[in-house]
């Protein structure tokens, strides 16, 4: 049966259409749109009337593809500028009426658990313990897992797009930004350096978006063919050596390098901070870049029984 799965994110809105068997799964479609739901409103905890219009144009174009392909299940998730705004049920009422599609809003645990899920089924995690990243626009999951079991998990309100529209005044951003931007980093992220010390993984895992980008970049430097494939390849020394060129930037120059798209150009900045903070921060031996995430993880929970399908 053909089941779409919609991924309501703060920057960009993901369109998912599988089926499975006991054989595996086949994925038929993919879509996304940078709805940018959280601009101008995500650190008021509000979607803006803009904003609002723009989701449920979004939906609307989701549900047309859909009905072309005769998707009979439909699963809809909202995240962080979603669950955290307080007209969050005016924007769900509104995308029901508009196009009869139910969403739900999950917590920060449950779209840790589903990245989770869609990074081991693109990677293998296999017995390594890896610590998995997802830098969204409202907030960010830390997962620390292998391919058997999550130790730690923990989603932090600290997106790329809630920090831009706080400390990325200018462009291309200053030294006393990108400080207070770290900073940021490091009084939020307490918990994860108990949780790292605790679990010790050796591997990091960046789940799409920003890692995304950083992979097509590194490709393009590198003379290699980006391929679309759940992994794709990225190094520590390859980016230190793409994060300079990211900040020393402003948006016209950044879009002027290969592998950037525009609905990454804006967040990037910031994202890569918190990239730069990580590998500053812990010691990696691995870096891996996962092209699943949440919607690829519901893919992964409704084929082991963990997500009704009813």
């Amino acid at each position: 049966m053909k089941t779409g799965i919609i991924d309501m994110g703060t920057n960009t809105f993901h369109l998912l259409v599988a089926e499975w068997n006991s054989d595996g799964y086949q994925i038929l479609h993919r879509d996304r749109i940078p709805v940018r739901v959280g601009v101008g409103g995500i650190n008021q905890n509000i979607i803006t009337i803009e904003g609002v219009e723009r989701a449920v144009d979004a939906l609307k174009h989701f549900k047309r593809k859909m009905d072309e392909l005769g998707v009979a299940r439909i699963f809809a998730f909202g995240t962080s500028a979603l669950r955290n705004a307080s007209n969050s049920h005016e924007v769900i009422s509104r995308i029901e009426t508009a196009t009869g599609i139910t969403a739900q809003l999950i917590s920060g645990d449950e779209e840790a658990l589903f990245i989770y899920e869609g990074v081991d089924l693109a990677l293998t995690l296999g017995l390594e313990k890896t610590l998995v990243v997802d830098i969204g626009g409202g907030s960010v999951e830390f997962i620390i897992g292998d391919g058997k079991k999550v130790y730690w998990k923990q989603s932090f309100e600290v997106g790329a797009q809630r920090l831009l529209e706080r400390f990325h005044k200018h462009d291309p951003i200053l030294s006393s930004e990108m400080d207070m931007v770290m900073r940021s980093y490091k009084e939020t992220l307490g918990p994860l350096f108990k949780a790292m010390q605790l679990h010790q993984p050796r591997t990091l895992a960046g789940s799409s978006g920003t890692f995304d980008t950083l992979s097509e970049i590194y490709c393009y430097q590198s003379g290699i063919e980006p391929k679309d494939a759940p992994e794709t390849p990225l190094t520590t020394k390859a980016f230190y050596k793409i994060y300079p060129d990211i900040i020393s930037k402003n948006r016209s120059d950044r879009m002027k390098i290969p592998g950037m798209i525009d609905m990454r150009v804006d967040m990037i900045v910031v994202a890569c901070c918190l990239v730069k903070f990580l590998l500053d921060s812990f010691r990696f031996d691995r870096f891996r870049v996962s092209s699943f995430s949440l919607k690829e993880g519901v893919l992964a929970a409704l084929m082991k029984g963990r997500l009704s399908a009813d």
